[in-house]
């Protein structure tokens, strides 16, 4: 698979995971809010709660500012609140960030060593998009690349998911 096929699945794949997470929790302000196109009104909604910790807010946060929704893209608060939910647990913010890592995006350097760790521990939680995001990322690495993935991925673990 060549590297626009990725990037093409792995689009596809967040806008599919985000709507079920879109709608999975938290408050129904801000979802309103997207739903119609006001994102000043959902990042209103949505910034305290992600600041409390807020893993559904955080993760919102991350893809409103990643893609630009309504505000100009900031690819430094896309990370930011993507790995806190990364952080927290979530395969699907886990997979974001992998890709965040694999693509490059967003002025972010390419690693794929730490993409591979994330897409691993996303893959763990049998997020579908994490497995065909980690299969696809193990093809562009070289076996102690794999290695090193695989040794990232136990120490986050290890970490329980801070500072990784």
């Amino acid at each position: 698979m060549n590297r626009s096929t990725s990037i093409f699945l792995f689009s596809i794949s967040v806008f599919v995971g985000s709507s079920g997470v879109c709608w999975s929790a938290g408050p129904q302000k801000g979802f309103d809010a997207q739903e119609r196109g006001d994102y000043a009104t959902a990042i209103k909604e949505w910034t305290p709660l992600a600041k409390q910790g807020d893993v559904v807010a955080q993760y919102n946060l991350g893809l409103i500012y990643g893609q630009g929704k309504g505000i100009p893209k900031d690819y430094r608060k896309a990370v930011k609140w993507s790995t806190l939910a990364a952080e927290q647990g979530s395969p699907i913010a886990q997979t974001i960030l992998s890709g965040y890592y694999f693509e490059g995006f967003w002025e972010l350097p390419i690693d794929y060593e730490r993409a591979y760790m994330w897409a691993s521990i996303a893959a763990m939680s049998e997020h579908k998009a994490g497995v065909e995001l980690r299969n696809e990322i193990e093809k562009q690495m070289s076996f102690s690349q794999i290695e090193e993935g695989q040794k990232l991925a136990r120490e986050c673990i290890a970490k329980n998911y801070k500072g990784c």
